[in-house]
């Protein structure tokens, strides 16, 4: 359960054990996702989580807040999430990639999109309920980024934020 790091460089927020443990059944019965299909769709995942997060309001606000020392003319200005300065929630940030992977990378490979009765399908859904659940926590609490970057999270670095939930009909 710790990021996967090349070349100083945050590649994973998860690995294939942390998937294997999520949902061992799901690898019993699809012999063709292999550690190599699972590392690539966790790699996809956090991607995304960091592009994600980083379109945010709260992200926004917190690095225009923090870094005065630039006049931004437009939010492309403003720079992604350096995901080796994610020093809280690390829990958190593995479980919101399994489930990320999950239900955008690895699901969608061998449901049946055929049967709307498909238990694969249905897991998607909550998979993709359970991280944007997850997601809005972290937007919400706002205590894990070490902006700074001194290697601890001080009490300015601190900024709870704001997610709005959506509405799925």
């Amino acid at each position: 359960m710790a990021f996967i790091i090349e070349s100083d460089v945050v590649i994973s927020f998860a690995e294939y054990q942390d998937v294997l443990e999520r949902d061992q059944r799901l690898f019993d019965s699809n012999e063709g996702l292999t550690d190599e299909v699972v590392e690539d769709a966790l790699i996809k995942a956090t991607s995304r989580i960091l592009n994600k997060m980083s379109t945010t309001a709260w992200w926004r606000n917190y690095y225009m807040e923090r870094d005065t020392s630039i006049n931004y003319t437009t939010v492309a200005d403003i720079p992604s999430i350096d995901a080796g300065r994610i020093l809280g929630r690390q829990s958190d940030f593995t479980e919101l990639c399994v489930y990320t992977a999950l239900a955008d990378y690895i699901l969608p490979q061998v449901a049946n999109f055929g049967d709307e009765t498909d238990s694969e399908r249905a897991k998607m859904g909550y998979y993709q309920n359970r991280a944007e659940s997850l997601f809005g926590e972290l937007i919400t609490a706002g205590d894990w980024y070490d902006f700074d970057d001194d290697s601890t999270i001080g009490s300015t670095e601190k900024e709870p934020g704001y997610f709005n939930l959506r509405r799925v009909r």
